[in-house]
């Protein structure tokens, strides 16, 4: 339960100096009792709130699927690098949400694809967590083409769990079994089952090559929209978030 002045104003609709105004020149109504005081205690997942009869929809869990661009920073601020939140509308820009949306793991400034946003923590747990090996799989194209014979050597090594070595701060690892299939003799679509730093690019640089176009086009059942243009989004079907869960 949450004061209504307190739930409104963190949704944009004023301060809560404001909402004090609104409810008493307005018709502030809880499901259809007419609410005065700012200190009223509601459900944001229950209860329905409406102002002169218009629903206040209280985002009490989003889920949100971008195709990221390349050249755009997943993060909230990042200098001078444009982040994926300055791709959201301002309608998703409201108090409540700038404090409570975050991103289900990220992409690297040069890789496209899927980016989940939310503001379900449990959500976000459930699929970051190395205990759910949630799969994620990734459209790869490569620098040089490989012969069919070392097609067959690095679909072995990935299944095997490669080693990678160390890039920056992180420490080299040994991979978990990853699945590759080749879509040609310098592109393919690699299914993973961790997110460790620069994963992808590393894999296939301990067996010699190089990504030049990274993609991400799945994270466990749930598909990159097709219909999505770079840099534009939607909020997921009921069916998406079941998948998901």
């Amino acid at each position: 339960m949450e004061r209504i002045d307190k739930l409104l104003a963190h949704e944009g609709i004023g301060s809560r100096k404001d909402i004090k105004k609104i409810l008493h020149r307005c018709v502030v109504t809880v499901n259809g009792r007419q609410v005065f005081d700012p200190g009223f205690q509601v459900d944001a997942v229950k209860d329905l709130i409406q102002i002169d009869g218009e629903t206040v929809d209280l985002h009490t869990n989003l889920y949100i699927m971008m195709n990221k661009p390349q050249h755009v920073v997943s993060s909230t601020k990042e200098g001078d690098h444009q982040t994926v939140f300055d791709l959201l509308d301002d309608s998703l820009r409201t108090p409540y949400l700038i404090e409570k949306l975050h991103l289900v793991g990220r992409l690297d400034m040069d890789t496209e694809g899927l980016l989940l946003f939310t503001t379900d923590g449990e959500l976000t747990h459930r699929i970051t967590s190395p205990k759910t090996h949630i799969s994620k799989t990734y459209y790869c194209e490569l620098e040089h083409e490989e012969t069919p014979e070392h097609q067959k050597e690095i679909v072995q090594a990935f299944e095997n769990g490669i080693d990678v070595g160390p890039e920056d701060n992180e420490e080299g690892f040994t991979c978990q079994p990853a699945f590759l299939q080749w879509k040609s003799a310098s592109s393919a679509l690699l299914t993973i089952y961790e997110g460790k730093y620069h994963q992808v690019k590393r894999m296939f640089a301990a067996v010699g090559n190089k990504i030049t176009y990274l993609k991400r086009m799945s994270m466990g059942e749930l598909k990159l929209d097709p219909k999505l243009e770079l840099g534009e989004y939607r909020l997921l079907t009921e069916k998406e978030i079941e998948l998901l869960r």
